[in-house]
């Protein structure tokens, strides 16, 4: 509520609470740090400008988040095409091998892999549910998509990741 009085030091603790993850959200749908650095630039200033305007502080983090999946939507529409975002996630590297005392870390790797794998809306969906825990509702406001989108979304991840994570197709 201060920041949304115009208190900057209330507003530089918003950014230190939110800014990492707001970040991670971006990177997550746009795979690049340069990218997702100017994203989130521009979010923070799209709600500095409009925090005032924010009726309910609780919703905050859903505001918040749709502000930065839109920042993210518009820079991969201005991008060449999808094409161009799938290489740059493809092209990541893979991690290092492990040795056998690292399992669970090698199933965590797996894990983040096969997200990475996953098209950018299911991925995002996931990503704030599992790593943001967003509710399904606060989900479809960031996304600005019906919550049903949201739960379609996330059985279709779901599945996806089990076949490469487990090998087992239900369909």
């Amino acid at each position: 509520m201060a920041a949304q009085s115009g208190d900057q030091k209330a507003f530089a603790e918003l950014v230190r609470r939110w800014h990492k993850r707001f970040a991670a959200h971006a990177w997550r749908l746009l795979g690049d740090d340069e990218a997702t650095s100017d994203v989130v630039q521009s979010g923070w200033l799209e709600i500095a400008r409009g925090l005032s305007r924010l009726q309910d502080e609780r919703a905050f983090p859903a505001w918040a988040y749709r502000i930065m999946s839109r920042g993210c939507a518009r820079h991969i529409a201005n991008l060449q095409g999808r094409r161009e975002l799938d290489r740059a996630i493809s092209a990541e590297p893979e991690p290092d091998a492990i040795e056998p005392d690292f399992e669970k870390r090698d199933e965590a790797q797996r894990l983040h892999a096969a997200i990475r794998c996953l098209p950018p809306p299911q991925r995002a969906a996931v990503a704030l549910f599992h790593f943001e825990d967003l509710s399904i509702a606060e989900i479809a406001v960031a996304l600005d998509v019906p919550a049903g989108t949201i739960k379609t979304r996330l059985l279709h991840a779901r599945r996806r990741l089990r076949v490469v994570l487990e090998g087992e197709d239900d369909a």
